[in-house]
């Protein structure tokens, strides 16, 4: 389970660098084709989603932190912070612009979230 818990980690950061490369340096390339909106679209909103981006680089860089803790309690507290943060802001995205969101987002990072308590809790 706790190698569960780190490959699913390991996904839900690698999902957030790759939201943060879209929404950062890509957005006016590629954000048209992934979220199904015009270049001008893309164009007039490229600042809000490099804004969007980089929290996005932010809670990536918190799990990527929180995995090279050793000290199991602190990284479990990190860990589960970033992760319930993740969930949240997927909740958040599904209710206010797209259910896809919550699905993308906020399901491997609740399922991570889950595994981390599981792992915790059999310490």
């Amino acid at each position: 389970m706790k190698i569960a818990a780190l490959i699913l980690t390991i996904l839900v950061i690698v999902e957030h660098i790759y939201f943060w490369i879209l929404e950062m340096f890509l957005w006016t390339i590629r954000g048209p084709k992934v979220f199904g909106f015009t270049p001008e679209y893309a164009e007039s909103t490229k600042v809000l989603a490099a804004n969007q981006g980089l929290y996005n680089a932010f809670l990536a860089a918190g799990l990527i932190w929180a995995l090279t803790i050793r000290d199991t309690i602190w990284k479990y507290n990190i860990s589960l912070f970033f992760l319930i943060c993740i969930v949240i802001a997927g909740i958040y995205g599904g209710l206010s612009s797209n259910i896809k969101i919550m699905y993308i987002q906020g399901v491997p990072a609740l399922l991570a979230m889950t595994l981390v308590i599981l792992v915790k809790n059999r310490e």
